[in-house]
């Protein structure tokens, strides 16, 4: 008998127009309740409203994207949560200088 290792993967289809719960953007990036709080409490995502309780917090899609990617930064660089919230703010900046150069390329 062939024993042949079958890796499968799944992922979420999530519209870049979506509200996220708070619990929803904890199982999806399958995390802690406390782990996101202080990510809020740092500055990495926002919670759209942010005057409500965290129980009801809501977050855009985008918040998903920067979890994920300080937790492939924590993961595979070892970074802490302080230096992977300034790795997003310089990636944002980045984005951003990349499309003010496209913009004044056109």
């Amino acid at each position: 008998m062939n024993n042949e290792i079958i890796k499968t993967e799944t992922g979420i289809l999530i519209e870049e127009s979506d509200k996220l719960s708070f619990v929803k953007l904890c199982r999806y990036c399958s995390l802690p309740a406390e782990s996101v709080i202080k990510m809020v409490e740092r500055g990495m995502v926002d919670p759209l409203d942010p005057s409500l309780s965290y129980s009801h917090w809501q977050f855009s899609s985008t918040s998903l994207l920067r979890i994920q990617t300080a937790q492939r930064l924590q993961r595979d660089l070892d970074v802490n949560l302080a230096g992977a919230v300034l790795a997003l703010e310089l990636l944002d900046e980045i984005k951003q200088l990349r499309q003010q150069v496209a913009f004044l390329q056109r």
